[in-house]
């Protein structure tokens, strides 16, 4: 199974050089805020000496303390929930991840790279769009072992490449799955993006697309001929 590439409706990954972990934060937090915090925020006050303070009404309703969801310490980013998948589902999301992300020449697989941890993480977050994929990701694990208990008598993880790939090839496009597999099609949909997002905030994922980001240079040159061509600059 190839590679997939990024998605291009509006899940769209827009890689911002920002690690795993300030990604989920961030995604979940524009998630569930709906409007922006200045639209939320009470008139400002000031401490003596001091900058204004301004109050965002709900950040006492965090699941692990009064931090604003809305705002996150992008800085010093910390994990406000507990994680929910069993040792058992961690192992059949990290077999599913390395399906979708294989090793190449480029770099090493989603599941070399843990991204099985990132899903977690998501899908552990206590948000509406997180607590639906959470339904969809953990009935979804629980399909494919099935499915490979079916047909192998052994559960996904355990398979060898070419049996996984037999089974996710069933189930990798949802409109074109037979009705006995639309359900694990739709699992597996949600669980490519998942795999997606999470490799491609890595430092790996990030080179292997390409992307750069910024690097101090001594001098600037200017964009290259080809960046010049493709602009229709020349």
């Amino acid at each position: 199974m190839p590679r997939p590439t990024l998605p291009a409706d509006e899940e769209k990954l827009i890689v911002l050089g920002i690690n795993r972990r300030q990604a989920i934060v961030r995604l979940a937090a524009a998630a569930t805020a709906g409007t922006s915090v200045p639209a939320l925020a009470q008139p400002a006050s000031r401490a003596p000496g001091g900058p204004p303070v301004v109050s965002v009404p709900g950040a006492s309703g965090h699941p692990k303390g009064s931090k604003d969801p809305r705002d996150p310490d992008l800085v010093n980013p910390e994990l406000l929930w507990e994680k929910v998948l069993t040792p058992e589902e961690r192992a059949t999301a990290a077999a599913v991840c390395a399906v979708i992300i294989p090793a190449d020449d480029r770099s090493p697989s989603a599941a070399e790279l843990k991204v099985e941890d990132f899903v977690d993480e998501w899908v552990s977050a206590p948000y509406p769009l997180q607590k639906r994929d959470l339904q969809i990701v953990r009935g979804g694990l629980a399909w494919i072992n099935t499915e490979a208990g079916k047909r192998w008598k052994r559960r996904f993880a355990e398979l060898d490449d070419k049996q996984k790939i037999a089974i996710c090839d069933d189930i990798a496009d949802f409109e074109k799955a037979r009705r006995p597999f639309k359900a694990g099609a739709r699992f597996f949909e949600r669980m490519r993006f998942l795999t997606m997002l999470g490799f491609y905030t890595t430092i790996e994922g990030m080179k292997d697309i390409g992307y750069v980001g910024n690097i101090a240079a001594a001098e600037w040159k200017g964009p290259s001929r080809e960046v010049l061509a493709h602009l229709k600059l020349l």
